[in-house]
């Protein structure tokens, strides 16, 4: 069974799963239990048409699956805070404070992101041009892809060596193989789920090294900011570079046998290594746990009695 049309992201101890009409989040609490969520999920781009269009699909696919993977969050952070000491009641729900603050930070994170990586490379550029002797839009173009790359690598390396995520970054090699094992046709066990590498060509670490190619040719096409009017022009150019970008994804779902398209996503599945771990085997019944909640989604349904079907979809986070 060569696909299915799922994927995930991992959270604090646990696993969230995606199908096309669905979602299902599983984690396990302090005092060992686990604790699961479920709720139909239908993506926009299949409702609205226009939507639905190529580029135009990845980056609407983009905004949603940074807020499926907030809710996600949240609910694992809730249900990790909730220990059976105090009097078993179950956490309040969050207030709109709470709702607001949540807001103001993903603002601040986009706006601290659009700084570190498109406005700073641009500035940057132009004196390391002048100190190598090197001009021209070319030249422009490759020192600030360059200097965009340094940036993606150093918040790779800085979430790789931060102990506190070294269990996400576990759950998230867990989610990696529970995929290539439910893609594989295998028993869903955690043994067998063990056996599978870490690193999947969907991941979302491949997307972002795939964000940085494609912006370095948008980026020297459009040539060098002068002011405040041309940054802002590249940072509103983000969402359609990350849609290409996903158009690129989704060939290499389909087509990851091509020679050149394993080339293309080679160098993103390496960066895979700074955010996976290898998982423990409480780690893979965790993934599984959330993976068989999304299994009876008509369509992936459909495919598993078809034998497999069109890589069609959302990248693995």
């Amino acid at each position: 069974m060569p696909f299915l049309p799922v994927g995930g992201q991992a959270v604090l101890e646990g696993v969230m799963m995606r199908a096309p009409s669905k979602i299902a989040v599983v984690v396990r609490r302090p005092d060992g239990t686990t604790e699961s969520m479920e709720k139909p999920f239908r993506s926009v781009t299949l409702r609205v048409k226009a939507l639905g269009l190529p580029v135009v699909r990845g980056a609407v696919s983009l905004f949603e699956t940074m807020y499926l993977g907030i809710s996600a969050l949240n609910f694992s952070a809730d249900a990790a805070a909730r220990e059976d000491g105090r009097d078993g009641a179950p956490a309040k729900p969050p207030g709109k404070a709470f709702a607001i603050a949540q807001l103001f930070s993903v603002v601040l994170s986009l706006g601290l992101g659009a700084l570190l990586f498109v406005v700073f490379p641009a500035w940057a550029t132009p004196h390391l041009q002048k100190a190598a002797g090197l001009e021209g839009r070319a030249a422009f173009g490759l020192i600030d892809g360059a200097l965009r790359l340094l940036v993606f690598m150093g918040y790779l390396l800085l979430i790789s060596q931060w102990k506190e995520m070294a269990r996400v970054l576990g759950y998230h090699g867990a989610e990696h193989k529970a995929i290539h094992a439910i893609e594989a046709g295998v028993e869903l066990t955690p043994e067998n789920v063990q056996r599978f590498p870490r690193l999947h060509p969907r991941c979302g670490t491949t997307f972002l090294f795939l964000v940085v190619l494609v912006s370095i040719v948008a980026f020297t096409i459009i040539g060098r900011p002068t002011g405040i009017g041309p940054h802002l022009l590249r940072i509103a150019c983000m969402p359609l570079i990350a849609g290409i970008a996903f158009e690129f994804i989704r060939l290499s779902g389909k087509y990851q046998d091509v020679p050149f398209v394993r080339a293309i996503t080679w160098p993103g599945m390496q960066f895979q290594r700074l955010t996976t771990r290898e998982p423990d085997l409480e780690m893979c019944a965790i993934a599984i746990a959330s993976l068989k909640l999304v299994l009876d989604d008509p369509t992936v349904v459909r495919l598993q009695r078809e034998g497999g079907g069109t890589r069609d979809v959302s990248f693995v986070q």
